[in-house]
């Protein structure tokens, strides 16, 4: 019994010992900071206590700048304006384009048969408070859909709507040669309007 109380003895004893070198520690919401090792031993730093900001974004916040904003489904057209050899206001493409929050997007063309290329792919960034930059490249083909015309690129610059539903702009879209030679230039504004889970097809004609 002696020798149970005594290997007792020495094992809290060497706990206690233990516990007396193990450095304090402290818990606090978003100000300590781990400690800093120095040649002397351990030394705590406490920084000052930090809120974290939160907000909830409602339905009103499209125009705030956020990704949010221009992220979605579009119907978008291009109306030519200061082309040369196309009137202003004549149509000259239409179709349905998606933003992605990656900074990607998409582009079904309506303008354009599939054996020309009707799908074409881009990149945006935020330019703005409510601004936004597209260059989108696309792999033109001739009518026959048998021969490579070359890359065309469009870019947009558009601002979108404070509540979000649309955004208007202008567009550039310039036709290249697998040479590199430019054969033709459109320019003009640019419109879209937001598509949802309820949007009717009336609103898309």
């Amino acid at each position: 019994m002696k020798a149970t109380y005594r290997t007792l003895a020495v094992t809290f004893g060497a706990l206690a010992l233990g516990i007396l070198f193990v450095p304090n520690s402290t818990a606090q919401c978003g100000g300590a900071r781990q400690p800093a090792a120095t040649h002397t031993g351990w030394h705590y730093q406490l920084g000052q206590p930090q809120l974290i900001h939160a907000a909830f974004v409602t339905g009103s916040d499209f125009g705030t700048g956020g990704e949010a904003g221009i992220v979605g489904f579009w119907h978008v057209k291009f109306v030519s304006k200061g082309s040369a050899g196309i009137p202003d206001g004549t149509e000259v493409d239409a179709g349905y384009a998606q933003w992605h929050s990656d900074g990607t997007e998409i582009m079904n063309s309506g303008g354009r048969s599939p054996l020309t290329g009707d799908f074409c792919l881009g990149v945006w960034q935020q330019t703005g408070l409510r601004s936004f930059k597209l260059n989108h490249f696309a792999a033109a083909w001739d009518s026959t859909g048998s021969n490579l015309i070359g890359p065309a690129n469009i870019q947009e610059n558009v601002t979108l709507s404070p509540n979000g539903d649309n955004f208007t702009g202008t567009f550039t879209i310039d036709q290249y040669t697998e040479a590199g030679n430019r054969v033709a230039h459109v320019q003009g504004t640019i419109t879209g309007n937001r598509i949802n889970a309820n949007t009717p097809p009336s609103s898309i004609f």
